[in-house]
């Protein structure tokens, strides 16, 4: 700080650092949670390093965000509690939360990341209670040659009622894997953000650094 005035203050910037996008990018679909429980998934997502936030319309959400004044608050919302997040955490990079999205769309995207395959760098993972595959033995393989190997990563985590079997087929299909945590059965607010530190020490996304 040089000066302060009255209506002004000036500062002088002694140094610049650079802190590159971890890798691999983590994008979270995440369901629409009723009350204030869709804002703390968006928090502690954020907190635990999400890189982008899809708030998806799933079949058995209790919440319902129509088109109109509403939809656009409850959006409003979430972006707003994204920003917040980041501030508090300190981090360099805002996770940009996109409009809302159906089952069909999602399951589209599913299946852009895997018409490319883990081998060239894209995954997409459903968190599902009857899955019997870890998400530490999905990204195990992937794991020591992160930073070589898997670049973008779509991770699902569905609403209070449980994804429908229709959509768990649908997202199978599209080529998204369904994975669990371990053996208890986390809330839909809290889940991506325990998946997150699961894929933070994985990937080595944790492993960043400044420049």
């Amino acid at each position: 700080m040089t000066s302060v005035g009255r209506d002004s203050l000036q500062l002088r910037i002694l140094g610049r650092l650079w802190v590159p996008q971890p890798r691999p990018t983590v994008t979270l679909a995440q369901a629409l949670i009723k009350g204030d429980r869709g804002e703390l998934a968006v928090e502690l997502a954020t907190e635990a390093g999400v890189d982008a936030v899809l708030p998806w319309r799933a079949a058995r959400c209790v919440a319902r965000w129509e088109d109109g004044p509403r939809g656009d608050k409850a959006l409003a919302r979430w972006r707003s509690t994204a920003l917040a997040a980041t501030k508090q955490s300190r981090r360099p990079w805002l996770p940009e939360v996109g409009e809302p999205v159906s089952t069909q769309v999602l399951a589209t995207r599913c299946a852009g990341l895997s018409g490319s395959g883990p081998a060239a760098g894209c995954l997409a993972l459903v968190l599902h209670e009857t899955a019997t595959t870890p998400i530490a033995e999905a990204l195990g393989a992937l794991a020591p040659d992160a930073e070589a190997g898997l670049d973008e990563l779509l991770l699902v985590v569905g609403p209070e009622g449980g994804i429908a079997d229709d959509e768990l087929e649908l997202l199978r299909a599209a080529g998204a894997r369904p994975v669990r945590l371990g053996p208890q059965v986390l809330r839909a607010s809290t889940a991506a953000s325990v998946a997150l530190g699961a894929i933070g020490v994985l990937t080595g996304r944790w492993n960043g650094h400044t420049e």
